[in-house]
């Protein structure tokens, strides 16, 4: 059966929605558009790419994932030189082996920019911190003056993934200027909405994976200090207006997902946490399914 397919955000714990993805796959359903917001859009990407969830999973086994943490050569030691790169360079890391690794394994596919898929058959999101705004790629390129066939699908995900203070932003070059292009995350980690709205009729069903544990359940943050309020003040930019948007219809749709143990920057996760965390997506992803009426 034929479906779309929806991806939220959550960093390294993303590993569960390529569990969930399995569990989808052994159901027969296959995915016509994806969308996804940072680590959803890395999935996302390599679905539409037309890999299998085993596959996913092994390219991503595979990865140095510490090889992601690419900071800049520097003299000082990097306990110092950090805040540096923060205020200097807006971000700890570069985010370059991300995109590198991305390129590489969409072109393997025969991948490169937009035009190598069918239209809307991939979409993520990104924030444009120069003009306050979301940007869905490649579907907003054009009010960049960009030709959204002609862009890049690894550097579409390299935008969606660049989290705040920790990637650097994307600079992207305008008509009006460079923009500084930021995590999707920032203004909606789980674009639903982009294929399932109120009072539009629906191509076909639409299944989302949300990685949190419900529509409505938060952890209360505890904010004591400087690093908790900005680390309270992103969760709640990134959730606030999905949670806002997903109604009880739409909940019946959407797979969620509780990883608990993981935090959304741990990239030195050990062989046993990848697979724990793969199985606790394929583990949800059953349960939803069996009761699923599309």
């Amino acid at each position: 059966m034929k479906i779309d397919g929806v991806f939220s955000g959550g960093g390294i714990r993303g590993f569960s929605i390529i569990g969930a993805y399995e569990e989808i796959e052994n159901r027969g359903f296959q995915f016509v558009r994806v969308a996804g917001t940072s680590a959803g859009s890395i999935v996302a990407a390599l679905i539409a790419a037309g890999y299998t969830s085993k596959e996913i999973y092994q390219l991503v086994d595979e990865f140095d994932l510490p090889k992601m943490l690419d900071a800049r050569k520097s003299i000082i030691p990097f306990s110092i030189a950090k805040w540096l790169h923060v205020y200097w360079k807006l971000g700890l890391y570069k985010g370059n082996e991300l995109e590198k690794w991305m390129k590489e394994k969409l072109e393997a596919k025969g991948l490169r920019t937009f035009s190598d898929l069918p239209p809307n058959a991939l979409r993520v999101v990104a924030s444009d911190l120069s003009n306050g705004r979301m940007v869905v790629l490649p579907d907003d390129l054009e009010k960049y003056g960009i030709s959204p066939g002609s862009f890049s699908i690894a550097k579409a995900i390299r935008m969606s993934c660049s989290i705040p203070y920790f990637f650097e932003p994307v600079k992207l070059r305008s008509i009006d200027g460079l923009n500084v292009i930021v995590d999707g995350g920032v203004l909606s980690n789980f674009p639903m909405w982009l294929f399932d709205r109120d009072n539009v009729k629906k191509v076909r069903p639409v299944l989302g994976i949300k990685l949190s544990p419900s529509e409505y359940e938060h952890e209360k943050h505890q904010i004591k200090n400087g690093i908790q309020l900005m680390s309270a003040l992103f969760e709640t930019m990134k959730d606030a207006h999905d949670q806002r948007y997903i109604s009880k219809k739409h909940v019946e749709n959407i797979i969620f997902i509780t990883a608990e143990g993981v935090s959304l920057t741990e990239f030195n996760l050990t062989d046993e946490k990848k697979l724990k965390l793969f199985e606790i997506g394929k583990e949800y992803a059953k349960n939803f399914l069996d009761k699923w009426g599309y």
